[in-house]
């Protein structure tokens, strides 16, 4: 008897030993937008189940959203260097103001297709996380696109062209550059006030993912649906504050690096294209809307053209605006990644 009490004795002591106490027992984690997908998906299992669970239960996390916390803009993060958050996930157009440099990852226009996308976010990465440190003491633990920004409307439109005089809901300023450059006006509005917008004339349009605008009702207060991704991908980024990432043990980081990038990142990439073209099909009724009832938008073709005038706009327009806002050196980081693989130079 006694030695099986020495052999269980040992064994416990084994596992203690192999599984070492986490550095940081509670992580307060601030989702995106909790009605959407990438939260409900991906985010909230992420930090609620899955960590925890690598993690062998020594992890408490204590999760929320944007939605909750009710800070606009780039207050969320000031409020995580000031340590009221560990991590946080927001749309990186929402902070842009404060640090002009995250602007250039997202640029209207840039990023046609999801092959592109892919490729401007990998060369720009390394930017991205010096410019969130500076900017915000944040670590860049990911960045997952939205469905692609099409363009809600309640007045028809033949092409873009057609938005003069219209006032049309941004999400960031340079897409407010890119619809002002059409001879629209550009309103800034939190993504939760735009379907009352939307009802009570506020706006005439607005942009955001199909499938996002979708499950946030958007379908039921606008008209028409104009799928051209003008308003690029609106990347959620997820960061930690850098006090609580260097607590973290090198194995720690590198495990928690890892996890991320397998049950987070990488399926929230996969899941973009697809859930393009799924909202575009459950707000205009064409197509299969698994387990929901569709909207009935009308879609309006893509006039010939319109590509080629986004374009225009964006090396016309946006990337000078952008340029004069960024500065010199923040342009030639910009030119020597993502216009190295878009052939665009930013004047």
């Amino acid at each position: 008897m006694r030695r099986i009490h020495r052999l269980l004795a040992l064994i416990l002591i084994f596992l203690f030993a192999a599984s070492p106490a986490f550095a940081l027992p509670q992580l307060r984690v601030v989702g995106s937008w909790s009605n959407l997908t990438p939260y409900l998906n991906l985010e909230e299992p992420f930090w609620t189940k899955k960590l925890p669970e690598a993690l062998g239960g020594k992890a408490e996390v204590i999760m929320t959203s944007l939605g909750q916390v009710n800070l606009s803009g780039a207050a969320v993060l000031r409020a995580m260097d000031q340590s009221l958050f560990d991590v946080v996930h927001t749309v990186a157009d929402y902070v842009v103001s404060d640090c002009p440099e995250l602007a250039g990852l997202d640029l209207p226009a840039l990023a046609p297709d999801i092959e592109t996308a892919r490729k401007v976010v990998e060369v720009y990465r390394p930017v991205l996380e010096k410019t969130l440190e500076e900017c915000f003491n944040a670590k860049l633990l990911t960045i997952m696109p939205y469905p692609a920004q099409v363009l809600f409307s309640n007045e028809k439109i033949g092409s873009l062209e057609d938005l003069k005089g219209k006032k049309i809901r941004a999400s960031g300023w340079t897409t407010a550059e890119f619809i002002e450059a059409l001879g629209a006006t550009g309103v800034n509005l939190a993504f939760s006030e735009v379907p009352q917008s939307l009802q009570r004339g506020v706006v005439d349009g607005a942009v955001t993912g199909s499938l996002s605008g979708f499950n946030a009702g958007w379908g039921e207060v606008a008209k028409y649906l104009y799928p051209l991704p003008i308003g690029g991908w609106d990347y959620i980024i997820g960061v930690m504050r850098m006090d609580t990432w260097k607590e973290l043990s090198p194995e720690e980081q590198q495990t928690l690096t890892s996890l991320i990038e397998k049950e987070l990142e990488v399926p929230g990439w996969n899941a973009t294209d697809q859930e393009t073209q799924l909202g575009i099909a459950c707000l205009t009724g064409q197509g299969e809307c698994p387990g929901k009832t569709p909207a009935a938008l009308e879609l309006i073709p893509v006039a010939p053209g319109d590509l080629e005038l986004a374009r225009k706009i964006l090396v016309e327009r946006v990337l000078p605006a952008w340029a004069q806002k960024a500065g010199p050196e923040a342009v030639a980081r910009w030119e020597s990644t993502v216009g190295a693989v878009t052939g665009l130079k930013a004047k």
